[in-house]
C-alpha cells in the first residue's frame, strides 16, 4: 500500500505501524483491526465523552464504586506510563550524541532554556493579570475535615540525580526522569570516546529506542480504553465538587483561561513561525487530552513522542531533548494554575487585598517553581499551590487545603496546558534548528 492510498490513523502500512507487508502475530491482529482507521485523538475523544458519561452515570457516595475506579484508574496510569523511561532514556542518548555530532547540541539547548523562560514568564504574567481583572469572588475559608501532605523538597531531589550507584536511577518508580536525562546525557558523552569500541554500542541503543517506540506505538493505540477509566473516575470527583458550588467561578475561570491560552493565544504566536499555527494545534490533540484527564505529564510523554514524529514532523534527536527539558523544567502551565489559585485563596480570606510588591513577589516564586516540579508529575499544581501558601501564607500556611476538593481540576489544567506547551515549544526549537519536515494531515496519527 503506498504513501498516498494508506488509510489514515494511528496505524501505517498494510497492517499498520506494527508490520510490513507480512501478517502480524494473532494477538495483534483484534487490536489492529479495530484501530487502523481511526486516529489517536478521536479515540481519546470518544473514549473521554464515553467515560464521562459512565463517571455521571455511576451510583453516587457509594465506596466499594470508588474503590474498583480507583483502582482501575492507578492501573491505566502505570499501563500509560509503562514505556515512558525507556523511551526517554535511550531516544535522549542516541539524541544527544547525534546532536553533538552535528555540532547543534548546546544551540539547540540555550535556544529551548530561553524559550521555556520566556513562556513560563508570560503564561504566568498573562495568568496573574487575568485574575486580577476577572475575580471569580471569594471562596468560603472551610478547612476543616481537610488534611494532606505535600512532599517538596528541591535538595532531595538535587541528591538523588547523582545517587552513589549510576545503574540504580534506572530503577526509578516512573515519576522523576531528570536523573535518568542525566544519565543519558552522560552515557551519550561516552559514545564519543572510540568509534571502533562505541560503534556497536551506537547501533544497539538506536536500535533500542526505535524498538520502544514501536512498543509505544502499540500502548497509544490502548489509550482510547484507558481514558474511559480516567475521565469516568474524573468526572465521579467533578460531580461531587458540582454538587456545592462553591468552587465553580474558579472552575469557570481557569477553563476559560487555559482554552483561550492553548487555542488561541499559543496559536496566534505561532502564526509568526508556522503560517498554519492550527495544523500544529490540531497534530497534538491526543497528548492533550491524554494530559487532562490523566493530570499525569509522565503518562502523556509516550503518546506526546509519537505525535511530535508522525504529526510535527519532528526528529527524534531534536524532540528527545526538548520533552525532557519541558517535563523537567517547564511545568509553567502548573506554576500558574498555583498563582492564580493562591491569589484567590487571599482575596478569599483577606480584605486588604494584595499590594503590587505582594503581586511581583508571588509572580517570581511561581517562576521559580515552574523548574522545580520535576519529581510531581502528576500533583504539579496543588504541591506548587501548597509551597505558595506555606511561604506568603502569613499565619494562613495552610490555606491550600481550602481548594484540596478541586485538587485534581487543579493538576488536570495545569497539565493540560504543559503539554501543550511542550508541543509547541519543541515544534519551535525544532523549527528554528532544521529539525522540521512538514507532515501531511491525511499522514497524522
Amino acid at each position: 500500500m503506498s504513501a498516498k492510498t494508506r488509510p489514515p490513523g494511528g496505524l501505517i502500512g498494510e497492517y499498520g505501524r506494527f508490520g510490513k507487508k507480512s501478517r502480524p502475530p494473532l494477538i495483534e491482529m483484534p487490536v489492529i483491526m479495530y484501530c487502523s482507521t481511526m486516529r489517536i485523538w478521536l479515540k481519546l475523544l470518544i473514549g473521554s465523552i464515553f467515560g464521562l458519561l459512565l463517571g455521571f452515570l455511576v451510583p453516587e457516595n457509594h465506596p466499594a464504586v470508588l474503590d474498583i475506579f480507583s483502582f482501575l484508574r492507578n492501573l491505566a496510569i502505570g499501563i500509560g506510563r509503562y514505556t515512558a523511561l525507556p523511551i526517554m532514556v535511550f531516544s535522549l542518548t542516541i539524541g544527544i550524541y547525534e546532536l553533538r555530532q552535528d555540532g547543534k547540541f548546546w544551540s539547540l539547548l540555550i535556544r529551548t532554556f530561553l524559550l521555556l523562560a520566556g513562556i513560563s514568564v508570560f503564561v504566568i504574567v498573562l495568568g496573574i493579570g487575568v485574575t486580577l481583572l476577572l475575580s471569580p469572588g471569594r471562596i468560603p475559608v472551610l478547612i476543616e475535615q481537610q488534611s494532606g501532605e505535600i512532599f517538596f523538597s528541591p535538595a532531595q531531589n538535587i541528591l538523588e540525580v547523582f545517587s552513589p550507584n549510576m545503574i540504580s536511577v534506572l530503577s526509578t518508580g516512573g515519576v522523576y526522569i531528570f536523573p535518568l536525562c542525566v544519565f543519558a546525557f552522560f552515557l551519550a558523552l561516552g559514545l564519543r570516546y572510540d568509534k571502533n569500541y562505541t560503534k556497536p554500542v551506537i547501533s544497539l541503543i538506536d536500535s533500542i529506542s526505535r524498538i520502544f517506540f514501536h512498543i509505544a506505538a502499540f500502548f497509544s493505540e490502548l489509550l482510547g480504553l484507558l481514558v474511559i477509566v480516567l475521565a469516568a473516575y474524573w468526572a465521579i470527583q467533578y460531580r461531587e465538587v458540582l454538587g456545592t458550588g462553591v468552587f465553580t467561578p474558579i472552575i469557570r475561570m481557569l477553563l476559560i483561561y487555559a482554552v483561550v491560552l492553548v487555542f488561541a493565544i499559543l496559536p496566534i504566536l505561532l502564526f509568526f513561525i508556522n503560517r498554519t499555527p492550527w495544523k500544529i494545534l490540531y497534530g497534538c490533540l491526543g497528548p492533550a487530552i491524554a494530559a487532562f484527564f490523566s493530570g499525569d505529564y509522565n503518562f502523556s510523554i509516550p503518546v506526546m513522542m509519537m505525535h511530535l514524529k508522525d504529526n510535527l514532523g519532528i526528529r527524534r534527536r531534536s524532540s528527545s531533548v526538548t520533552v525532557a527539558l519541558f517535563s523537567t523544567f517547564g511545568r509553567s502551565g502548573s506554576a500558574m494554575v498555583a498563582c492564580v489559585s493562591f491569589i484567590v485563596i487571599i482575596q478569599s480570606y483577606s480584605s486588604l487585598g494584595i499590594p503590587g510588591s505582594g503581586i511581583l513577589s508571588i509572580g517570581i516564586m511561581a517562576f521559580f517553581l515552574s523548574f522545580l516540579l520535576a519529581r510531581n508529575s502528576s500533583d504539579a499544581a496543588f504541591t506548587a499551590l501548597a509551597v505558595l501558601c506555606m511561604r506568603y501564607g502569613h499565619g494562613f500556611e495552610t490555606g491550600y487545603l481550602i481548594l484540596k476538593p478541586i485538587a485534581f481540576y487543579l493538576i488536570s489544567i495545569g497539565t493540560f496546558i504543559d503539554i501543550a506547551i511542550t508541543a509547541f515549544g519543541s515544534f519551535v526549537t525544532a523549527r528554528l534548528n532544521g529539525f522540521q519536515e512538514e507532515k501531511s494531515i491525511k499522514r497524522f496519527i
